[in-house]
């Protein structure tokens, strides 16, 4: 049956207190945080580094740019045009001849479909040189995985958490491949969709943990040693690290509710960012080896009408000189984009699997299945949609 809306709206009349209250509580706390905001400035950075000093470990976040240009923890990009094409033609300044890359993935995952687990990983990249000639390069490369692949059987590990291992492996691999092909390449900045801290792997098993941390491991290795920038793009990020930061430098009510994100939003205007940040989170970072203490935060203010994004970035890039060169080139990206790095954005086009693929997949299975005299079963189910299609 359908949804009732009038039990809907009933129900949550009952609850408009309980909604009220955490609201409330929610604004007040809000309040408290950005109050020391303020001293996230020039006159205010000898203080903060000296009540830095006495937390060396698990502080949330650690300043590492000056504080010269900033206010209430906001350095502003002090720059607006009057229509697109003027954004555009800014960022035919800073992008044109700069070579941008990313990659992303999808999956089909095991099903009751099939008489054995398998499944299908793709990933598709996009690499933008930013030339007058309007050339780029797109492709896409896949992998199959088997009952063995999937370690189906094994107790209590679920085989879609193999599937989604893998496709982050592949993802991965070929950013560490590309940056491996462009050594020294400062006119190039590659992209990852998502976090360098691997916080999210925290509740699986050892294994699992150790298995995300190593695959970044590997890329952030490759980024310091072949002199490639890197930048990991949140999009939404409810990270509490500067949050953390404030409430044990300042003595703040503890917080589950707020995020950083939402703490610095309202002191920034499109292109702004705050200064840079050493992530000390606690936690899985401590599995990072050298790298423990060499990712660094921004966030960029990427939407009037959203919260920022949150960009990671291997402390070495910020010691080369590279830091505003490199937010520049976000920047760019989201304008091509009209809010979003349009060289991610793409790279998701490129590697989405449809509907039709997946019973691509399936027909080409059967087909083969059959020609090596396997006995793979399909449900009639989905024998009937192949057959239709």
């Amino acid at each position: 049956m359908p949804l009732k809306p009038s039990q809907i709206h009933e129900i949550l009349n009952a609850k408009r207190d309980e909604f009220a209250a955490f609201n409330q509580e929610t604004w007040q706390q809000l309040q408290d945080y950005r109050s020391v905001l303020e001293n996230l400035r020039a006159e205010g950075e000898a203080d903060l580094k000296a009540r830095a000093a006495k937390h060396p470990i698990n502080l949330g976040a650690r300043l590492l740019e000056p504080l010269e240009k900033a206010r209430n923890g906001v350095i502003p990009f002090n720059l607006a045009w009057q229509n697109r094409e003027q954004s555009l033609a800014w960022v035919r300044q800073r992008l044109t001849g700069i070579t941008t890359f990313a990659v992303d993935g999808s999956q089909i995952y095991p099903g009751k479909d099939l008489s054995i687990p398998i499944a299908l990983v793709q990933i598709g990249w996009f690499e933008n040189p930013h030339l007058p000639t309007g050339e780029y390069e797109k492709d896409i490369s896949l992998d199959v995985m088997t009952p063995s692949d999937l370690q189906a059987g094994n107790s209590g590990e679920p085989v879609d958490r193999r599937v989604n291992m893998r496709r982050f492996q592949m993802e991965t691999e070929r950013l560490v491949d590309y940056i491996k092909a462009h050594r020294n390449a400062k006119d190039c900045l590659v992209f990852l969709d998502g976090s360098l801290v691997a916080t999210f792997a925290e509740a699986f098993d050892v294994k699992c943990r150790r298995f995300y941390v190593e695959c970044l491991l590997d890329l952030l290795e490759t980024s310091q040693k072949y002199e490639v920038p890197l930048v990991a793009y949140i999009d939404t990020s409810y990270a509490q690290d500067l949050a953390t930061m404030l409430r044990t430098l300042y003595k703040l009510p503890d917080s589950q509710t707020i995020h950083d994100a939402q703490l610095i939003n309202s002191f920034m205007e499109w292109g702004d960012r705050t200064p840079l940040f050493l992530c000390q989170r606690s936690g899985i970072l401590s599995d990072y080896e050298n790298h423990t203490n060499q990712i660094a935060f921004t966030y960029l203010k990427t939407n009037r009408d959203s919260y920022p994004a949150r960009l990671e970035i291997p402390v070495w890039v910020y010691e080369a000189g590279l830091l505003d060169r490199v937010v520049d080139w976000v920047r760019g990206e989201v304008i091509i984009g009209s809010g979003y790095p349009y060289v991610i954005e793409t790279a998701d086009q490129t590697a989405v699997l449809q509907s039709e693929d997946r019973q691509a997949f399936f027909r080409i299975l059967q087909d083969w299945a059959e020609q090596e005299d396997l006995n793979l079963r399909f449900s009639r189910k989905m024998v009937s949609k192949i057959r239709r299609r």
